[in-house]
C-alpha cells in the first residue's frame, strides 16, 4: 500500500495491528484515538509510535522517554517525515 492509498481510506481496515491504526488516525488528525490504541502496549513499534506522537503534541520530554523504550534516537527532522518513516516501517 502506498502512502497516496494509504490517505484514501475512509477507515482503518480492520486486521490492521494498532500500531498501524494508531498512524492512520494520526494522518486524519485525530491525535487521541492514535494515542489510545498504543497507550498500554509494549513493545517497540508502539513505543516508537508513542514517541512521535509525544513529540507531535509537544511533549519533548515524555518524547524522549518513548524514544528510549523504543531504542531509537530522536528524530530530528520535521514530523511529516518522521510520519512517512514510520508508515515505511510498519506497513
Amino acid at each position: 500500500m502506498t502512502i497516496e492509498e494509504f490517505q484514501l481510506l475512509d477507515s482503518p481496515i480492520h486486521h490492521w495491528s494498532a500500531v498501524q491504526k494508531s498512524l492512520w488516525y494520526d494522518k486524519k488528525g485525530d491525535w487521541k484515538t492514535a494515542h489510545d490504541l498504543i497507550d498500554q502496549l509494549d513493545g517497540v513499534e508502539a513505543a516508537h509510535v508513542h514517541a512521535y506522537l509525544h513529540r507531535k503534541e509537544g511533549d519533548p520530554w515524555n518524547a524522549r522517554y518513548w524514544y528510549n523504550r523504543a531504542r531509537q534516537a530522536v528524530y530530528a527532522g520535521s514530523l511529516d517525515a518522521e510520519w512517512n518513516e514510520l508508515f515505511r516501517l510498519y506497513f
